[in-house]
């Protein structure tokens, strides 16, 4: 575990599933202890069972739009945490010369998951807990909210 930076990037590919998720998920936690932001490779539509698996949290994704890299300016951020192999390789070759740190965290995308409504919507929450999990080792349990 390592102090929160003053600003982290999310990305995954789309701006759709995982980055939405991790951006919500550390600004319930973290508050304005850091600038948090989320984008992807693409800029993609919010998928509905994200902010499903999200509103079960308390936490509300509906007004989120996706945004690109092209979006924000990465080398800006003093942490970009990758959640897709696609985000990470765009990562390192925007900060290829910025002092910006990229961190890899490995999440499967749930949206390649079939099966019922229930079945899908479980993937997501699976999701959703493996990046709460990886937020709080990261970088701690904040006193304030719980998740």
């Amino acid at each position: 575990m390592s102090a929160l930076p003053p600003s982290v990037l999310f990305a995954c590919s789309h701006n759709a599933i995982r980055s939405p998720m991790a951006e919500g998920l550390a600004k319930r936690l973290y508050g304005n202890t850091a600038y948090m932001d989320s984008v992807g490779v693409h800029a993609g539509e919010l998928d509905s069972f994200a902010a499903a698996a999200l509103d079960e949290l308390g936490v509300d994704l509906h007004a989120h739009r996706g945004k690109s890299f092209d979006d924000v300016d990465p080398t800006s951020f003093d942490l970009i945490v990758t959640l897709s192999p696609e985000a990470h390789h765009s990562a390192l070759e925007f900060t290829r010369s910025a002092a910006t740190d990229v961190e890899y965290w490995p999440i499967p995308d749930p949206s390649a998951v079939e099966g019922s409504r229930e079945a899908r919507l479980d993937a997501y929450r699976r999701t959703r807990d493996m990046i709460l999990a990886r937020l709080k080792a990261r970088f701690g349990t904040p006193g304030g909210p719980t998740l």
